[in-house]
């Protein structure tokens, strides 16, 4: 090397926090999806603990939004989520900032664009079920790394075009069944990815959606596609 002193570039460090919530940390920032912590059973941390420049949520429900508004206040930090969630999450005092599916925009700490997700969103509140609009997934660029997370949601063929169109690193999909994709259709969505990378997430918080990760990780092994399996508390590099 003729002397010269060799650097690494730093890597992105995702931990899993439980559930569907993951932190995200490179040398542009730290991001936050779906930080339902302080109810959560197999919760890694509370709410209380977590650092992050922004924090991105899938959707209403209440294992998804959990303890977003609550983090925005404390840290000062914006809620990224469709637009009839953000309004919800600005009324109830957080930052925010609305996006809406396809749409994309670029913050300090990387760049985030919108996909669709299969599902529902909503919040209760005294009794009453409000409508925050549709669900969605995120794409995000940082560190010329590109992740997808796919909030909740079915299997769509849409993913063949999401991963037509983007070099995915990791894509977190759910794959706990009942409310969500399982196994099986998990299986299909990451062949239509095509990520270097699936962590699997939304399985085991509950015995509804009980799943053994390793089955998933073995049929994504026999398509030569890498799965990291995480407990929550876990962390993997890229």
């Amino acid at each position: 090397m003729n002397g010269a002193l060799a650097f690494c570039a730093p890597a992105m460090r995702i931990s899993f926090l439980g559930h569907a919530c993951f932190h995200v940390k490179s040398a542009q920032g730290e991001i936050l999806f779906d930080p339902y912590l302080r109810d959560n059973p197999k919760a890694a941390v509370g709410p209380e603990d977590v650092t992050a420049d922004a924090i991105l949520v899938s959707h209403g429900h209440s294992d998804h939004l959990g303890d977003a508004v609550a983090i925005s206040k404390r840290l000062k930090i914006p809620i990224v989520a469709t637009y009839e969630l953000a309004l919800y999450c600005g009324k109830q005092g957080a930052r925010a900032h609305a996006m809406h599916i396809g749409g994309d925009h670029s913050f300090p700490f990387g760049w985030v664009k919108l996909t669709p997700a299969l599902h529902g969103s909503s919040v209760e509140e005294n009794g009453k079920t409000i409508c925050t609009g549709v669900p969605c997934g995120f794409l995000v660029r940082t560190e010329e790394k590109t992740i997808y997370f796919a909030g909740d949601t079915g299997l769509f063929g849409d993913m063949q075009l999401l991963g037509d169109m983007y070099d995915i690193d990791v894509a977190i999909l759910p794959i706990g069944g009942n409310f969500v994709m399982g196994p099986e259709d998990a299986v299909r969505a990451a062949k239509m990815l095509r990520p270097k990378m699936v962590i699997p997430m939304h399985y085991d918080t509950f015995d509804l959606i009980k799943q053994d990760p390793r089955e998933f990780a073995q049929r994504l092994e026999a398509l030569r596609i890498d799965c990291h399996i995480l407990r929550p508390g876990e962390s993997v590099e890229i």
